[in-house]
């Protein structure tokens, strides 16, 4: 399943898919509901860009690998280059304003980090991020004031605001910029609040940035 960068009212962008650069426990109530220590600093991990699938398509999980958990996210499309970047450069580069899934295999995480491993095998898998299409940076009044939501089967599971970021978007991209040069077409996921848990073939998924943008899908 290709995936390419869009906007809402249904035009391509001439973006090309970079790497998906993600923040891992960005939201307190997250890293607790997993008995996580909260970071000091943006925990930082990267998903390929052939993790990314179109997430109003119905999509696979796979079955053999125990349980996936789903993730909801709020992400940033970067629309310029930015390395050692100001807050001020970080805002201007934004292309656009979205949603993902941060899929997981939780049982393979979980065996990495008993082991001591690096856990990419658990966060970047094929199809490990179903992404949203994306709305103008205009549009969202507030990036510290968005209403992130997810219903699985009319039963709604994740319902947080980017507000209890300990990161906040500008901030993030600054430091991010300082290790990963961001390019024009790279994806930041920044964090996902409380309320993760697993979801299964038969699905049917509501994710939503709340008066921004809605989407469905379905997990085959």
């Amino acid at each position: 399943m290709n995936y390419q960068h869009r906007f809402m009212d249904g035009t391509a962008t001439d973006l090309p898919l970079g790497k998906i650069v993600c923040v891992g426990r960005n939201y307190a109530d997250h890293a607790a509901e997993l008995n996580n220590p909260i970071p000091t600093v943006p925990m930082l991990f990267i998903k390929p860009a052939s993790s990314a699938l179109p997430m109003a398509e119905p999509f696979a999980i796979p079955a053999d690998q125990g349980r996936v958990h789903f993730e909801t996210e709020m992400s940033i499309l970067i629309g310029s280059r930015l390395r050692k970047a100001s807050e001020n450069e970080a805002a201007q580069a934004i292309a656009g304003i979205g949603l993902a899934l941060d899929l997981t295999l939780r049982d393979l995480q979980d065996d990495l980090k008993r082991q001591g491993h690096p856990w990419e095998k658990a966060k970047g898998f094929d199809g490990a991020c179903p992404l949203s299409d994306f709305v103008a940076p205009d549009a969202v009044s507030s990036l510290q004031d968005v209403q992130i939501r997810l219903r699985v089967n009319g039963e709604t599971r994740q319902d947080g605001n980017s507000r209890y970021m300990l990161n906040p978007v500008l901030p993030l991209l600054s430091y991010i910029s300082k290790y990963f040069t961001l390019e024009p077409g790279d994806v930041v996921l920044t964090g996902t609040p409380a309320g993760v848990g697993p979801i299964q073939s038969g699905d049917q998924l509501e994710v939503e940035l709340v008066g921004l943008l809605q989407v469905t899908s379905a997990v085959l």
